[in-house]
């Protein structure tokens, strides 16, 4: 109930958002008059990497410099930018674990009310791999191997709350299986060992996959996108594979602080949206298996509330907590 309240009340701060602004009309008309701060993850992931390209390309349309700040985790990026004034300078750029920590925690210092919606900017499948002694060459295969031996197979996983964790866990609930969680302090980490054969499979991201894959050290059984992935043409989805409804991405998202004048929100959507749609930065981003989107707030929105719905449901049935 308080996951659906929270969305609804993204929804009324990307209506109204100018309501009570800070900033008047006549300066975001003027927006922007200094830098502008992009507050994302740690140093070299897939959201750092996508803001730099984004920021570079921005700085120009702008006519100022767009700095990316790297803030690490979450909670501390969502944090900053939910206090930040609503001017327009301070953006988050942060995939979901903005809008699904408040599912798996109860000391999480913001709210979904807190920001205002800019654009979902992108989206990254995940490529569902097994060791090749598994006997299972495809989705229906695994969820009938599974089935047949309750608890015999482990997956790999990284922390609680990140994607491939999740990717998993929403398999097991859709598929009705026991699958046994093995813990990572990372991905790479995750797939050395799922190569030697020490747990059977993984949720991976496509790009740290692919060369397994290739070598035959690894199977690919599908993508966990729910309609076929330009970036893996050659796979399955697993819902067409074998699990109708499975969709599980690592999206990433722009947001401003609540409250944050429309025509701010406006212009930023605009202009990250235009170089997304760019096919020299979309083909470049496919050649690591992320997608570019670039869409509007509104879209953004129903797509959140729809992850916060699917997610929440798995989420509380299967007990999963980071505390």
């Amino acid at each position: 109930m308080q996951a659906n309240l929270t969305v609804v009340r993204l929804v009324q701060a990307a209506l109204l958002c100018g309501s009570g602004a800070v900033v008047t009309t006549a300066n975001a008309q003027n927006y922007p008059s200094k830098p502008v701060r992009i507050i994302t993850s740690d140093r070299g992931g897939g959201a750092d990497v996508s803001a730099r390209v984004i920021a570079q390309e921005i700085s120009g349309p702008l006519g100022q410099q767009v700095i990316v700040e790297n803030r690490g985790g979450g909670v501390v990026a969502g944090q900053l930018v939910s206090k930040a004034a609503p001017d327009g300078y301070t953006l988050l750029y942060y995939g979901s674990s903005i809008w699904l920590l408040p599912l798996m925690r109860r000391d999480v210092p913001f709210k979904l009310a807190d920001f205002s919606p800019i654009t979902l900017a992108t989206n990254s499948p995940a490529v569902l791999v097994v060791h090749p002694s598994l006997p299972a060459r495809s989705v229906k295969e695994l969820i009938a191997l599974a089935k047949s031996k309750p608890a015999a197979l482990n997956y790999a996983s990284a922390a609680t709350g990140t994607t491939n964790h999740l990717a998993a866990e929403l398999f097991k609930y859709m598929a009705r299986v026991d699958i046994v969680r093995v813990v990572y302090k990372g991905t790479g980490a995750a797939l050395l060992d799922l190569i030697a054969g020490h747990v059977q499979l993984t949720f991976a991201a496509g790009a740290a996959a692919a060369p397994h894959v290739q070598t035959g050290r690894l199977r690919a059984l599908a993508v966990t996108s729910a309609e076929p992935s330009r970036a893996y043409p050659e796979l399955p989805t697993v819902a067409a594979a074998g699990l109708p409804g499975y969709e599980a991405l690592s999206p990433i998202a722009m947001f401003a602080p609540a409250e944050t004048p429309p025509a701010i929100i406006n212009r930023l959507n605009q202009e990250v949206a235009r170089v997304l749609s760019r096919p020299d930065i979309r083909d470049t981003f496919l050649k690591s298996g992320v997608e570019t989107l670039g869409t509007s707030p509104e879209q953004l929105t129903a797509r959140i509330k729809s992850e916060v719905d699917k997610m929440g449901k798995m989420i509380k049935a299967a007990g999963i907590r980071d505390e």
